[in-house]
């Protein structure tokens, strides 16, 4: 029977797959973003700021928490019930955040400007508020950095937007500092400019704003390595695609590898845009390699879509062009510190993705970001020799 959706999409999963570099190898990567991340502090927080009239307009505004302790057992239990054809277990690259806000200080200033603290740090802070979710989760993360369950990558050292926030902060904005209040940051309804969303850091209006950004990355990333005990290589920006001004940065403080869409459309300034096509082993003018993610799998996002077979369909299109099948989640699928609920859906739909993976393709690879992308530049380079 004819149906101009299932055209449409075939057509999409054909041509995303088109350009780039390729493999024969069987290769399965999940790049999922937004771990270290506090946005929502627990579910009393939230029934806090729905009493106050913040709205919950994604499901990241009712579930998105930072990572507790049964967040990560189950994770890396479910990780390790697969092994692939070289006995390895499924792994994460986990886009993080080394710092968040630091609720206190910004408390004890009465709000008048923003502080932010590391990531251990804020899980030794929520330890004393809740020992029975966050007790031991920081030693659990470097225990599953250790055995490559989570391989941590830099996702910006925050992930809001410091000229939004501090605008808020001037004018004492209602929804800001009820989140602040409640020790989250989420629900911010609007930021007073089409180009900025609330949570994405490397968002700006005037192009000239943008100058702000250098002293942040470079911090950032010494964060990060002060955090995680190894310098980031990789670097996918949180909540919307950064402008290129800011990879010259990335470029003198380490970093090779960067996601981008496949078409990525740069502001530009003032509301005008540039579109860009882009796949994977693309070079920019600063040798970064961009990596482009081709399969998604959202399982906790209610459209109506049955996701652990609509993702293997990505990932057969994949193969079938002879590239990686590159998955892209967020963290938000697999937590339940305010619904375990949320979390039962996205860890069984993950558990069993990973059994029909390696049922359907029995010579997979799971491989990191880095693994893959080391993969792609040592062929580039060889071909180039």
């Amino acid at each position: 029977m004819f149906n101009i959706k299932n055209i449409k999409l075939n057509t999409q999963l054909n041509v995303k797959n088109i350009l780039g570099w390729k493999t024969k190898r069987k290769i399965i990567v999940f790049a999922v973003d937004d771990y270290g991340n506090v946005r929502v502090d627990s579910k009393k927080a939230r029934d806090k700021m729905d009493q106050a009239g913040l709205e919950v307009q994604l499901r990241f505004d009712a579930f998105d928490s930072l990572e507790n302790r049964e967040d990560l057992e189950m994770l890396f239990e479910t990780l390790n019930s697969v092994k692939d054809k070289n006995g390895m277990h499924a792994k994460f690259t986990a886009f993080a955040i080394p710092c968040n806000i630091d609720f206190e200080r910004m408390e004890s200033e009465n709000y008048q400007s923003y502080h932010y603290e590391l990531l251990p740090e804020t899980y030794e802070r929520l330890s004393e508020k809740y020992f029975k979710a966050y007790s031991g989760t920081w030693e659990l993360w470097k225990e599953g950095i250790s055995k490559e369950f989570l391989i941590p990558q830099f996702h910006g050292r925050e992930h809001i937007n410091l000229k939004v926030l501090k605008e808020k902060l001037e004018k004492k904005d209602h929804e800001v500092l009820t989140a602040l209040k409640n020790r989250s940051y989420t629900s911010i309804s609007t930021t007073g400019y089409p180009t900025i969303n609330w949570s994405a850091a490397f968002d700006f209006w005037d192009f000239k704003e943008t100058s702000e950004f250098e002293p942040i990355i470079v911090d950032g990333l010494n964060a990060f390595e002060k955090v995680f005990g190894f310098r980031s290589t990789y670097f996918n920006a949180p909540g919307r695609p950064e402008h290129k001004i800011i990879h010259q940065t990335l470029a003198e403080n380490g970093i090779k590898y960067l996601d981008t869409p496949f078409i990525k459309s740069e502001h530009q300034g003032m509301n005008k845009f540039k579109k860009e096509l882009n796949y994977i082993g693309k070079r920019n003018s600063k040798g970064i390699c961009y990596n482009v993610r081709n399969v998604v799998f959202e399982p906790t996002e209610e459209k109506g879509i049955d996701w652990v077979n609509y993702t293997l369909k990505q990932i057969e299109y994949a193969f079938r062009w002879n590239h990686p099948a590159v998955i892209s989640s967020h963290r938000v699928n697999f937590c339940g510190n305010i619904s375990p609920k949320n979390r039962e859906i996205g860890i069984g739909s993950l558990k069993n993705l990973l059994q029909e993976i390696t049922k359907k393709w029995p010579d997979v690879e799971f491989m990191s970001s880095v693994e893959l992308m080391g993969l792609v530049t040592n062929s580039q380079n060889k071909k180039s020799q």
